[in-house]
């Protein structure tokens, strides 16, 4: 599955995008953020207040108890605002 970071998740996160296997037990959009959050401090940085960051998968925007399965992109951003 390939894995998108946008804006500030990506500096945090040091990279823009990457491919991953889903570990087993990941289910959800929420479920992934706290697997990728585990791996070092960047992404804990990244993830640290998940009330704020938006994801998308299959770049349609869900819910962080959106299911992953058959899904072939996520992408993961901060609130988009602007006029």
């Amino acid at each position: 599955m390939k894995v998108l970071y946008f804006a500030w998740v990506r500096q945090r996160t040091g990279t823009g995008e990457e491919e991953i296997e889903l570990p087993e037990g990941v289910a959800t959009v929420g479920d992934l953020a706290a697997h990728l959050c585990a791996r070092d401090e960047g992404y804990q940085s990244a993830f640290e207040n998940m009330s704020i960051i938006r994801a998308a998968v299959d770049q349609e925007h869900v819910a962080l108890d959106h299911p992953l399965a058959g899904a072939r992109e996520v992408a993961f951003f901060p609130p988009v605002t602007g006029g």
